[in-house]
């Protein structure tokens, strides 16, 4: 841990590891899941998808940063849509970027960016069709989140369908370009190929939802809530009101009805992760840690609706080894993980139809 702190506060040091190891200390340091579940993906995979992390952290990163202006943010993100899709134009992109990054960017960020050439480098290895799958990922999120930043963001979103078109530039062209990879890597995946692609963005989506109910007041705390008005109006709760100490019981009830919106998503990401081969143990470890542990935060937060900090509603370690424990057992049966997800996750759906299933057209109207 100590060696990989030192290279990264060190940018230089990094320049002498394989594409590999340099990934993977650069993942480490940006997101301690991913660094978890993206090595479990077969080898002529896992440099592909922790490059496409990479790329993708690099425009949260801009988005993010709170001393660029919205004109810079979309500068920035313009051009490194080019970046990405022509290979060109990485270092003096990121001369001009790495001084104006702050200091609430994350040290690890800052190593992100001042190494930058060398992912886009790394990207370039990939064949045409993984390019592309990257590409259109990062041009789509690149696009698609400041059309959200650019807005007024202290009281929510409109309506649950600002939320789903707010996730699916985040998260679920994710899960669509994961989708591609899969199918490029497997011509027996690929045989689900349209399926795996519709129900890849409301894996993305189910995800997505658990890290903003879980943040709420992380978010708050900076003036921004991802929550969509319309179901809490339903309930009879204004989110102008929002405050970690307002224990409102409708609240809390819009709260559960958001909770059973993500259990359908999750759902999906099940059926998704089923249509794996079950011999392709790694792409299934892959999908299944990522759905466990998003079922165990929402079981948190549905046991502790009135917290008011992300810690609050955290998983354990053991929690996490846990589930690695149980999709070692029962991932390659589809039975199992039927009846394993029903059993873990049933008392986060709600009696309201109108909000415990998601809509069965995913990104049709995005």
């Amino acid at each position: 841990m100590c060696e990989t702190q030192i290279s990264l506060e060190n940018p230089k040091s990094l320049s002498q590891l394989s594409d590999d190891a340099f990934q993977s200390i650069l993942l480490e340091g940006v997101s301690r899941t991913f660094a978890l579940t993206i090595p479990q993906l077969p080898g002529k995979l896992y440099g592909v998808v922790a490059n496409a992390y990479l790329l993708c952290r690099i425009v949260d990163t801009i988005e993010d940063e709170v001393s660029l202006s919205p004109e810079q943010k979309k500068y920035f993100c313009s051009e490194f849509i080019t970046i990405v899709k022509t290979g060109t134009n990485s270092e003096p992109f990121a001369v001009e970027l790495s001084p104006l990054l702050s200091e609430q960017t994350l040290p690890a960020e800052h190593t992100l960016i001042h190494v930058l050439p060398r992912v886009i480098q790394i990207t370039h290895t990939f064949d045409s069709d993984q390019i592309e799958a990257l590409a259109c990922c990062v041009e789509t999120m690149a696009a698609g989140m400041p059309i959200f930043q650019a807005q007024n963001l202290h009281d929510g979103l409109a309506t649950l369908a600002d939320m789903d078109r707010y996730c699916y530039y985040v998260a679920g062209c994710v899960g669509e370009m994961l989708a591609k990879l899969f199918c490029h890597y497997s011509p027996e995946i690929a045989r689900h190929r349209e399926e795996l692609l519709r129900l890849s963005v409301s894996f993305g989506q189910g995800l997505q939802m658990t890290n903003i109910l879980k943040d709420i007041w992380d978010d708050a705390g900076r003036g921004v809530c991802w929550l969509p008005q319309d179901i809490f109006t339903e309930t009879g709760f204004d989110l102008k009101n929002l405050s970690p100490e307002n224990h409102d019981e409708r609240f809390k009830l819009g709260l559960e009805h958001l909770i059973s919106i993500a259990h359908g998503h999750l759902h999906n990401a099940l059926i998704y992760t089923q249509l794996l081969p079950a011999h392709e143990t790694g792409i299934r470890n892959f999908c299944l840690w990522a759905l466990g542990m998003a079922v165990l935060t929402l079981k948190k937060i549905k046991h502790n609706l009135d917290f008011s900090h992300s810690n609050q509603v955290k998983i354990t370690r053991n929690s996490v080894k846990a589930t690695i424990v149980a999709t070692k057992l029962f991932g390659r049966s589809n039975r199992l993980l039927s009846l394993f997800f029903y059993l873990a996750s049933r008392e986060l759906k709600t009696a309201d139809w109108r909000y415990s299933t998601p809509s069965s057209k995913a990104n049709s109207d995005l």
